[in-house]
């Protein structure tokens, strides 16, 4: 049987997903964003941070990514505004060109936060790219994904 998708109703109207028959269960979702800085840019962070006249990039990429984990239902129409547990933002160089961001999102709850984890990663990395285009806008948020997902119907883990 093919799968539907849960966010259209049967006249093919948008519709929210009515959770309330669902369990409270602990959920944590865990997106990565792989972002190309290039050398120009990592050459000039000094202890694995860049202090800018914004302030320190990563430290600042962080809280931002923790604000959007917060706002996701605001700006993504269906999903559920959502009581969060905690978000946990890392962001570290991965070699001389690339950094990683990962954003790890936990709740006890009847619905998932894969969208406030892919959320968070995004803006982080364009927070990154905000306070680093006046060295270069070469930049690219090449890849943002979910990499593991646990406590709903199912789990996932895309590494």
């Amino acid at each position: 049987m093919a799968k539907e998708f849960s966010h259209i109703n049967d006249k093919n109207h948008p519709k929210m997903v009515n959770v309330g028959g669902k369990k409270v269960t602990n959920r944590k979702a865990t997106a990565r964003a792989t972002m190309f800085l290039g050398q120009e840019i990592i050459s000039h962070f000094k202890n694995k941070e860049l202090t800018t006249k914004k302030g320190p990039v990563f430290q600042t990429a962080i809280i931002a990514g923790i604000q959007a984990v917060k706002k996701t239902s605001d700006l993504i129409p269906m999903c559920h505004p959502l009581l969060i547990n905690g978000v946990d933002i890392a962001i570290n160089i991965v070699d001389k060109e690339t950094i990683g961001i990962i954003c790890t999102v936990s709740i006890e709850g009847k619905t998932g936060v894969e969208m406030e984890a892919l959320t968070g990663a995004n803006i982080a990395a364009l927070t990154v790219y905000d306070m680093c285009k006046s060295i270069s806008q070469k930049m690219v948020i090449k890849e943002v994904k979910l990499v593991e997902k646990s406590g709903g119907k199912s789990d996932i883990k895309n590494g």
